[in-house]
C-alpha cells in the first residue's frame, strides 16, 4: 500500500487528488450544507446536524451533532449554551484555522501550532429595537493568531483568507427568510 505524505495532519497526496478531480469536473465542487433548529424555551434552542450534499452525493456525518444556543442570564437566558453571536465567532475561528492549515499543507508549509482569539463588539440597542441607527450585528471583529511556522505573516494571512466563513462575514451573503404556518 502506498503511503501518503502528511503535512500539518493533512493528507497532501489525497488533497492533490481531490483538486485534480474537481478540476476535471467542477460540478463535484458544489456542496450544500444544512442544519435544523428547534426552539426549546426562552433563548434556548438546539441545532442538529446530520448530513450534507457534496461531490455529487448525500453524505452522512459519522455521528449526529447537536449544538445548544442560549443567552446568558444578563440577557434573560439560562446559559444552556453559547449565544448565537458567540457561535459565529467560533465558526469564524475554526474556519480560519482549518483554511490556514489546509492551504499551508497544499503549499508544503509546515505549521507546528495555531492558536487564535476572536473578539467582537456588538451594541444590543440595534437588536433590542431601541435605535435604528445602531447595527443589529457586530460593529467589528478582531482575530488574533499565534502561529508557530516558518511562513511569514503575509503568507499566513493569505492562507487564512481562503476561509468560506471569513468570506461570508467579510463580504456578506444574501439570506432569504421564508415562513410557513404550522
Amino acid at each position: 500500500m502506498e503511503e501518503h505524505r502528511m503535512i500539518n495532519g493533512v493528507d497532501v497526496d489525497g488533497l492533490a487528488e481531490k483538486i485534480h478531480a474537481l478540476q476535471g469536473d467542477p460540478d463535484l465542487a458544489r456542496f450544500h450544507f444544512r442544519v435544523s433548529n428547534q426552539w426549546m424555551d426562552g433563548g434556548h434552542n438546539q441545532t442538529t446536524i446530520n448530513d450534507f450534499d457534496g461531490v455529487g452525493q448525500r453524505i452522512s456525518h459519522q455521528q449526529q451533532f447537536k449544538l445548544d444556543a442560549d443567552e446568558p442570564p444578563v440577557l434573560l437566558g439560562h446559559d444552556q449554551g453559547a449565544n448565537p453571536v458567540e457561535h459565529l465567532l467560533n465558526a469564524l475561528a475554526a474556519c480560519l484555522t482549518s483554511s490556514l492549515v489546509y492551504h499551508a499543507a497544499a503549499r508544503g508549509i509546515q505549521v507546528e501550532e495555531v492558536e487564535s482569539s476572536v473578539e467582537g463588539d456588538l451594541d444590543i440597542q440595534g437588536f433590542m429595537g431601541i435605535s435604528d441607527k445602531v447595527r443589529k450585528g457586530y460593529q467589528n471583529i478582531q482575530v488574533n493568531f499565534r502561529v508557530k511556522s516558518d511562513a511569514d505573516e503575509e503568507t499566513l494571512k493569505e492562507l487564512a483568507q481562503f476561509s468560506p466563513v471569513f468570506d461570508t462575514v467579510s463580504n456578506g451573503t444574501k439570506v432569504e427568510l421564508k415562513f410557513e404556518k404550522k
